[in-house]
């Protein structure tokens, strides 16, 4: 049974024209199992950022399809897309975007938010802040959900970024250097969360250079020279929540 949950093919990406130009990616391939915690490495400016933004339609390639569910995102209507980014797909990042003159619950609900007018929102609003205040306490912050992000450690606002990320049930967490702005201590302790989620099934892509947090994955993939070198598997001893039955295309 093919359980491939995204797939990328052929991605190309560049900027600029002529001798401007600079070519990030030169023909990408990957496919992502459901249930799999895969980890895109490699070189500062390699492109590791640029792709991860296309498997989420944050971004465009030039040339090349990105299939969910065997359905190529960049076919679609840009409605469709929106819906992709919105419903599908959780983003989390290096620094956290939280908004600063919201609190932390208010923080959480932003993307539950996206699509409401006014009226259908004061219908939906308690279903929703029922629903993050389950994501919080999920992530261990219930007793902060009143407080503003400059209230938080480092940490906390990770955590409140990943309960963002996922308030809308998405299919796939896409991460974006999480621990990149941490310190080790607390870093490990978001690596920990994050491989406590994908463990109930939730699939991740993430993008690291740290070889630490590479190995709690279930994969490792090298992006060098605008492709993918070298795929291996990870040694945290750990089984993907899914049997992973894909494998990149070469």
């Amino acid at each position: 049974m093919n359980n491939t949950l995204l797939r990328a093919r052929d991605i190309h990406r560049s900027y600029g024209e002529g001798p401007t130009e600079v070519k990030v990616l030169r023909g990408v391939n990957l496919s992502v199992p459901a249930g799999e915690f895969l980890v895109v490495m490699g070189a500062s400016g390699c492109g590791k950022s640029t792709f991860l933004h296309i498997l989420g339609a944050l971004d465009a390639p030039n040339r090349g399809a990105v299939e969910f569910h065997g359905k190529d995102i960049f076919s679609q209507s840009a409605q469709n897309r929106g819906f992709y980014r919105n419903r599908e797909i959780g983003f989390v990042f290096q620094f956290y975007h939280l908004m600063p003159e919201l609190n932390v619950l208010e923080n959480v609900l932003i993307p539950r938010m996206v699509g409401h007018s006014i009226l259908t929102w004061r219908r939906a609003r308690r279903e929703a802040k029922s629903a993050a205040a389950q994501m919080l306490e999920r992530v261990g912050l219930s007793g902060r959900a009143r407080h503003r992000p400059n209230e938080l450690s480092g940490g906390e606002r990770q955590r409140v970024a990943i309960a963002r990320a996922l308030i809308n049930r998405p299919a796939l967490l896409l991460a974006d250097e999480p621990t990149g702005n941490l310190d080790e201590v607390t870093g490990a302790d978001i690596l920990k969360l994050l491989v406590e989620l994908n463990d109930a099934g939730q699939t991740i892509v993430m993008v690291t250079h740290d070889a630490k947090v590479a190995s709690q994955a279930h994969r490792r993939v090298h992006l060098s020279e605008g492709v993918i070198r070298e795929t291996v598997a990870a040694t945290g001893g750990r089984e993907p929540a899914v049997v992973a039955t894909a494998r990149i295309a070469q």
